[in-house]
């Protein structure tokens, strides 16, 4: 409201002092969004949902198809069937970008178009406050497109500037839309094959190495790294490949889908950025931000390669603790072997409205699109804790491409049968009451299974 408005409404009532109290509110969210606007930022006390509705309905105003008395003679004039369709969006239509470039200004849709560039803006923001480092990320944008989409459009990107480039060299991690990402960006995956140290399984630096001698880095398109994953897999070692990347000059994207919400995926990311070479790091909105599925960020340290592609926290820290140091949850990854029947561990959680969890097993081997992946799920040939070693020995006849037995020992064939175990997480949105409901569930369910 302009100060003409204010001298009439004063008029009107013949009370000037009374009209400057009664739009107080509007005057506070003036002074905020100017602060907004100006600093750019996400602010240190939120918005009510109020307040973000009345600056939605201020840019959806600018948009032309929300405008009296306009008349669209084109093709796409942001029509909207649905009234239920239009409140839901808030009128906005028009999407963003224009003729191939997101980040192209709509002149149909100024509204849209401002919304956008503040929406990147604000989740750049978030990434600092989440605790990456200044250095690690020049800029960021957001994909209207989920996570697996965007790390293939990453790929296909990376390549056009290497045409000759084919192969992709990939430390494993059983996630089908991480490993189709390649395929779809018409590349060829290098599959590493991950290493036991302890009871995590962790990167191989070595066969990285020797696969960047044998088909030479000129031949490489990137390599794809993971951060954060189901457990006992961890982060890769970004550090180390950072460091080789830069070394061969071979690009690097990183998969950070879930890495927003943990400091030391994010402080990886960091030195990695520092350190070496990071082209690209994802991750997705709904994982991150607890939104709906659909979207992602991808963030550089480089401005410039953010320009090419457009041609919670403290909480989920907090209820980790309790949940895995619960004197309840005896679950470990060597008292869970003598079994019955831990395939049903899974179904009987979620038929007690537990979602979420992962009752891991050896299993057949899997193929995905011509490639094949033993004991799929488990991010590894073979996984055998090695603090679980002189736990339980299994002596069993050696049996030729046997996929869930692995010689343990030299001389005399010692097999050990693969180990199984249960992956939970605390992800951001955990309450805490939810650790003691989980806790008395997974009991139940151990009680029954052995």
């Amino acid at each position: 409201m302009d100060q003409r408005n204010i001298k009439l409404f004063a008029d009107i009532l013949g009370n000037e002092n009374y009209v400057k109290k009664a739009i107080e509110k509007n005057t506070r969210r003036q002074s905020m969004l100017n602060s907004l606007l100006s600093q750019k930022c996400l602010p240190v006390d939120g918005w009510s949902d109020e307040d973000i509705k009345w600056l939605l309905d201020e840019l959806s105003c600018m948009d032309m198809n929300n405008q009296q008395g306009q008349i669209g003679v084109g093709e796409r004039e942001g029509r909207i069937a649905s009234k239920l369709v239009y409140q839901r969006h808030f009128g906005f239509s028009h999407g963003i970008g224009r003729s191939g470039d997101i980040a192209e200004n709509q002149p149909k849709a100024i509204g849209s178009s401002l919304l956008y560039k503040l929406a990147n803006k604000l989740v750049l923001s978030s990434l600092k406050i989440a605790g990456i480092s200044k250095k690690a990320v020049g800029d960021c944008i957001i994909f209207p497109m989920a996570t697996g989409l965007t790390l293939s459009f990453c790929m296909q990107l990376i390549k056009s500037q290497n045409v000759s480039a084919k192969y992709v060299i990939w430390p494993r991690i059983d996630q089908k839309s991480c490993f189709k990402a390649i395929i779809g960006a018409g590349l060829q995956p290098v599959i590493i094959e991950n290493l036991i140290e302890g009871d995590e399984i962790r990167t191989d630096i070595d066969s990285i190495l020797k696969k960047i001698i044998e088909l030479g880095a000129n031949n490489i398109a990137c390599i794809y790294t993971t951060t954060s994953c189901f457990a006992p897999r961890v982060p890769d070692r970004l550090v180390q490949v950072s460091t080789i990347c830069k070394n061969y000059n071979i690009p690097h994207l990183v998969n950070n889908a879930y890495g927003v919400q943990s400091t030391r995926c994010l402080g990886l990311l960091s030195e990695a950025c520092t350190k070496g070479r990071v082209d690209y790091f994802v991750q997705s909105t709904d994982k991150n931000y607890m939104v709906p599925v659909g979207g992602s960020i991808i963030a550089s340290p480089s401005l410039e390669k953010i320009e090419k592609l457009t041609i919670g926290i403290y909480k989920r820290t907090k209820l980790f603790e309790p949940l895995s140091t619960d004197e309840r949850n005896q679950a470990t990854l060597s008292n869970l072997r003598k079994k019955k029947d831990e395939s049903m561990i899974g179904p009987m959680l979620y038929l007690r409205n537990v979602s979420g969890a992962r009752s891991v097993n050896p299993s057949p081997s899997r193929t995905i699109e011509g490639y094949n992946f033993q004991n799929w799920c488990q991010h590894i040939n073979f996984y055998f804790p090695e603090s679980s070693k002189n736990i339980e020995l299994v002596r069993l006849k050696s049996i030729e491409n046997d996929l869930n037995n692995l010689s343990i020992s030299g001389g005399e064939k010692t097999l050990a049968k693969a180990t199984s175990y249960l992956n939970v997480a605390v992800a951001i949105g955990f309450k805490e009451e939810d650790i003691d409901l989980f806790i008395e569930k997974l009991i139940s369910v151990l009680d029954q299974i052995y």
